[in-house]
């Protein structure tokens, strides 16, 4: 089973010290070359650098198709990391797309992907048993990743989590 991911759902995920929750629900994630770059952008001291650098778990690719990136990059407003994912996801026909940001997701949607975020990823780590609630890492997310959700996304994340 391919699973692509976009750039925010493995930055966030480090950053609240959850990132193994990735290869723990998967075995391995394919991110395209860009969102590698992106990942690193911040320097050889970040956390996230440090993090993905030291994982095996991830295995990098280039996506063939540029035109369909340009096309997203223009049609759809999306960071070049975003629109590498998706047409990455495509050009793989991967199972699943790991993406969080709106205009994405919309782009993502368009094409057919299924596609899941950070909280339908701290869902499934739950119902497995890897994480005991889902209120504390939202919470982390929240605070210290500058991830953003409406308040009733919240609620009713934390409602199927049982977290009410």
């Amino acid at each position: 089973m391919i699973i692509v991911s976009d750039t925010s759902p493995i930055a966030n995920l480090i950053i609240v010290g959850h990132v193994d929750l990735l290869s723990q629900l998967f075995r391995s994630i394919v991110i395209p070359d860009m969102v590698y770059r992106e990942l690193l952008a911040n320097g050889e001291d970040h956390l996230v650098t440090q993090t993905v650098m030291a994982v095996d778990w991830l295995d990098i690719r280039s996506v063939s198709d540029l035109s369909q990136v340009l096309t997203l990059e223009r049609d759809y407003r999306l960071d070049s990391g975003e629109a590498h994912a998706i047409v990455l996801a495509l050009e793989l026909e991967a199972a699943q797309l790991l993406i969080d940001e709106r205009l994405g997701r919309r782009a993502a949607k368009r094409r057919g992907l299924r596609m899941t975020g950070i909280l339908g990823l701290l869902l499934a780590a739950k119902r497995q048993g890897l994480i005991s609630a889902v209120r504390p890492v939202l919470d982390r997310l929240l605070s210290e990743a500058n991830f953003r959700i409406s308040n009733q996304l919240y609620v009713e994340t934390l409602a199927i989590a049982e977290e009410e």
